[in-house]
């Protein structure tokens, strides 16, 4: 799924006049990509996994470790980073699904990895770095 199939699927609540958060995470995105990928391609090169996730919230999450702060940049979403195998451990993605997970992961020279959590639940994303 990429970004604006996120956005229709969001928008097309029951709630038509609803302006969705979403619209500001690509901006934030675009803002935060160099720092994304940079984090993405240390934790690839150092062996900590073949598949950075980053989650992106405007809440409390409890996974993963806090990269950007939106309160801290002045942004409307934070960041925080993970891994497949964090999000497999704590059972977000179920040991059987793993497989179909590694076969869809997009190449990370070119696509970030994101959780986006939103009021309505979770779904992953990738968006390309600019």
């Amino acid at each position: 799924m990429d970004i604006e199939d996120l956005m229709r699927r969001m928008s097309s609540s029951d709630d038509p006049t609803a302006n969705s958060p979403l619209k500001s995470l690509k901006v934030d995105l675009d803002f935060y990509s160099d720092s994304i990928k940079e984090v993405a391609t240390e934790m690839i090169a150092e062996g900590y996994t073949l598949y950075p996730i980053f989650i992106a919230h405007q809440h409390e999450v409890s996974i993963g470790e806090l990269l950007l702060n939106k309160d801290e940049l002045n942004t409307q979403w934070t960041i925080n980073v993970s891994s497949l195998e964090e999000f497999v451990d704590r059972g977000l993605i179920k040991e059987d699904r793993k497989d179909y997970f590694v076969k869809h992961f997009k190449d990370t020279n070119g696509y970030m990895c994101l959780f986006v959590v939103v009021p309505e639940g979770g779904n992953f994303v990738f968006y390309p770095y600019s």
